[in-house]
């Protein structure tokens, strides 16, 4: 189940507690934890083996039509032609036995790969 928020918007995305202490740690490691400049962009391409990806990359340029939200402190960007399959989507963090890594709790994915990275809708 995903860790929201205690005060969950529609039509947000949403940071596990577990994701937003990762990105906290690759932002110290980086040296730019302090920067408020930087924000996680998200979005979707094609490919993997279900049709679409998630990628997830640190930036701090915003483009004229990103769409900004923010959860759990973490300031989640992302363009609008992601925003479609996104909506509703909690970013996780698990480095459990199962694996260690980011991954997404998306409820617009009608099917998704074993590996958890690509997802159709």
């Amino acid at each position: 189940m995903a860790e929201q928020t205690k005060n969950t918007i529609p039509g947000n995305i949403y940071v596990s507690e577990s994701a937003k202490k990762r990105i906290r740690e690759i932002l110290a490691e980086k040296q730019a934890e302090d920067n408020a400049a930087y924000f996680l962009r998200v979005s979707v391409v094609s490919g993997g083996c279900s049709g679409l990806s998630y990628k997830l990359d640190f930036d701090t340029q915003q483009k004229p039509m990103d769409q900004v939200f923010e959860d759990n402190d973490v300031k989640v960007v992302t363009d609008m032609k992601s925003l479609l399959y996104l909506l509703d989507t909690t970013l996780e963090f698990s480095d459990g036995l199962n694996g260690k890594g980011f991954y997404f709790n998306n409820p617009n994915a009608s099917r998704t790969c074993a590996c958890g990275e690509s997802f159709a809708v």
